[in-house]
């Protein structure tokens, strides 16, 4: 090897200095374009640079609509709570203009002649049992309430009578409970007979109207009110109508079926009578 050198040395420096003008030549008149392996290697690369910018740009656009759907679920939230709030105000100043609409009701209609005092309550609950029409107010003894005290609704048309009381709570057993007896007079015809409670009618939301007054003639319709005897219940109270007149099975006697004038299921407010005159 070392005598190929020394024998072709000068051979091999000539060929080296060819090789290095043919390079500069080609340099020359390629004007900057790049060499073979730079080429290739930028060949290579670009795509794989074109995907990462390409991932780069889509995480980017990614993150700023997650962000942006994020933003827009929490501005979302906070208007539906905003209209929650609204909502339920609204609904307390519809409940409250209803109410008052209720008191204005009830004043207007108060009977003539007559001293009241009373408490304003709400029902609270209503009695589950298939066995009683009761129902439980919010107010009780300490605000004056007492067993016995008669309850009316917006209109003074009789709802019942309070049959327990709390501290702050009370039991009405409404004119339809099996229990309920009470005088009643007859509007149209005038005569006085019995309301009281049957068990069969309390699950139709009726009472019954006994010890009729002979030809009494009454007819669908007829109103049948509060007669004020026993002390419990104020005179003219409105009870209900007679819807339909049906013999005893005696064949003796006869019976009216009342309808009551109040809406016992729909009831939300009611007024108890805690004390009352009769003024001449």
């Amino acid at each position: 090897m070392k005598d190929f050198f020394r024998n072709n040395g000068l051979l091999l420096l000539i060929a080296a200095i060819l090789l290095a003008l043919v390079t500069a030549v080609c340099s020359m008149l390629l004007g900057g374009v790049a060499d073979p392996f730079s080429n290739l290697a930028g060949f290579l690369t670009t795509p794989i640079r074109n995907g990462i910018n390409a991932f780069a740009g889509w995480t980017e656009e990614r993150y700023s609509d997650a962000f942006e759907r994020e933003q827009l679920k929490t501005e979302n939230e906070e208007l539906k709570r905003r209209i929650a709030q609204l909502e339920e105000k609204a609904r307390e100043a519809e409940a409250a203009l209803q109410e008052n609409a209720l008191l204005r009701s009830h004043l207007d209609l108060r009977p003539s002649k007559r001293e009241f005092e009373e408490e304003t309550a709400m029902v609270t609950a209503r009695s589950p049992s298939n066995w009683e029409s009761a129902f439980t107010i919010s107010k009780g003894s300490s605000f004056g309430i007492e067993a016995g005290n008669c309850v009316v609704d917006a209109y003074w048309n009789l709802v019942g009578v309070v049959s327990q009381v709390g501290e702050n709570w009370a039991t009405v057993s409404t004119l339809i409970d099996a229990d309920m007896e009470l005088g009643g007079m007859l509007s149209r015809t005038g005569g006085a007979a019995i309301l009281e409670g049957d068990f069969t009618l309390m699950g139709q939301g009726k009472l019954k109207l006994s010890y009729l007054p002979e030809n009494s003639e009454l007819i669908a319709g007829d109103l049948v009110t509060t007669s004020g005897r026993g002390g419990v219940y104020p005179p003219g109270l409105v009870v209900g109508r007679v819807e339909e007149v049906h013999t005893e099975a005696s064949g003796m006697t006869q019976y009216a079926v009342i309808q009551p004038e109040t809406l016992l299921d729909d009831l939300k407010q009611v007024f108890v009578i805690k004390r009352f005159e009769i003024v001449e």
